[in-house]
């Protein structure tokens, strides 16, 4: 790896990062796909949802809680998520001087399958690494070359439609070509446990409001429903309920933070037939009842 010009794209990347985020926390870039995050503090343990994603750290770094795995990364790794995937997360390193950056860039699995189609079958190998739904590689400067080009575009916002998809598309071919490639394959496997999970967790992100039924939930992927639990923890680090419980909470305190709406509705519209229990899940998830937690996340956070 070039040294150098790594440490010269690197620190583009914070002086873009630290000019767009004046503020604490997420901010959405003109770049679709593209979003920044910015903290000069050091955090305890949250519980977040990762969608498919590329996660990369400029500045500090965060520590991600897996079931009973830990896990560290830093600017010299990078966080590959294939899938809608829950983990306990905490900014490990952060400070006024040196405040924790990060960026992430978001894609579909058919992304992922259109850049597969076009390179040659390689024998699939499986990874001990691979056996849930995130990944931490190895930072390099030829894939940080491209996440640069990416987050320059804001520099030129009529041009962003036409070029982001292709930058993206070079990103996710650099990545299937090292060993995130091996990490991604099986999740596109046809007919494996894994490719069925997938579908499985799909389809509890889009109906995560319903009545969990794990019976037809199985039949619906020709699994039996301890082969379905089984298979769905190896990989999520969760039961199917504890995973559609996460998803309703996490959308729940989306809504509260975006919409000028009663916490007990609320609780409803995510799938909870009880506003007392809602308040008490939501509390031992977030550490706050509804109301505190958002008044506090709205003090401290800004878009």
């Amino acid at each position: 790896m070039n040294t150098k010009l790594f440490d010269i794209y690197r620190q583009e990347l914070i002086e873009r990062i630290q000019t767009k985020c004046r503020n604490e926390g997420l901010f959405e870039t003109e770049v679709p796909a593209l979003s920044f995050y910015h903290s000069t503090k050091e955090t305890e343990f949250l519980t977040t949802v990762y969608e498919p994603s590329l996660c990369v750290i400029v500045q500090g770094a965060k520590a991600l809680g897996l079931g009973d795995e830990m896990l560290m990364y830093n600017p010299d790794s990078y966080l590959l998520a294939s899938i809608h995937m829950p983990a306990r997360v905490r900014i490990a390193e952060a400070s006024t001087d040196a405040p924790y950056l990060s960026l992430k860039i978001t894609f579909s699995m058919e992304q992922i399958f259109d850049v597969m189609k076009e390179i040659d079958e390689q024998p699939f190998k499986s990874s001990s690494k691979a056996n849930h739904g995130l990944h931490i590689g190895d930072m390099s400067q030829q894939l940080l070359e491209p996440i640069l080009r990416l987050a320059r575009l804001m520099d030129t916002p009529k041009n962003i439609p036409h070029i982001s998809p292709l930058i993206i598309k070079e990103i996710l071919y650099l990545i299937i070509n090292e060993e995130g490639g091996d990490f991604l394959r099986q999740y596109l496997k046809d007919g494996s446990a894994t490719q069925r999970i997938v579908q499985v967790i799909t389809k509890l992100k889009d109906d995560f409001a319903e009545k969990l039924d794990i019976e037809s939930l199985a039949k619906s992927v020709s699994m039996s429903e301890s082969s379905l639990y089984h298979n769905f923890k190896k990989i999520t680090t969760m039961s199917p309920l504890q995973f559609q419980k996460t998803l309703r909470l996490k959308e729940a305190r989306h809504i509260l933070m975006t919409q000028n709406v009663d916490a007990s509705q609320v609780a409803f519209d995510v799938g909870y037939e009880s506003p007392s229990q809602f308040s008490r899940e939501y509390s031992r998830m977030f550490g706050f009842p509804p109301k505190a937690d958002i008044k506090r996340l709205m003090g401290d956070c800004s878009n």
